[in-house]
């Protein structure tokens, strides 16, 4: 500590407590395990935001082309939303994020 510039110990003094906390909830992984977590989280919205991107292309496609009464244009989630109880379109997906391997029942980074 005594090495880094006095500008820089409090960050490091952060970094070393957040390290150890992280290593008391994973002994194994400490904080690489949290950062492991929230990179597949970050993986998974990603691939759901492409695919709502998809649904909105595929929608809007189908919309320009004047195709109202199909059955796959009545599943689509715009009617679920609207109170429809119709199946689901091809690419509906819920956008409900799993923590349930979370363990940190904490904010990531402290106030």
């Amino acid at each position: 500590m005594q090495e880094l510039p006095e500008h820089k110990r409090g960050d490091a003094v952060s970094s070393m407590v957040y390290e150890a906390n992280a290593r008391v909830r994973d002994p194994v992984y400490g904080c690489v395990g949290a950062i492991s977590s929230l990179q597949q989280q970050i993986d998974m919205l990603r691939t759901q935001l492409a695919m709502a991107q998809a649904e909105v292309v595929h929608l809007r496609l189908r919309q320009s082309a004047g195709i109202t009464n199909s059955p796959i244009n009545s599943g689509s989630p715009s009617s679920h939303i609207m109170g429809s109880h119709q199946p689901k379109g091809y690419f509906h997906m819920d956008l409900d994020v799993d923590q349930s391997n979370n363990s940190f029942n904490e904010p990531i980074w402290p106030c």
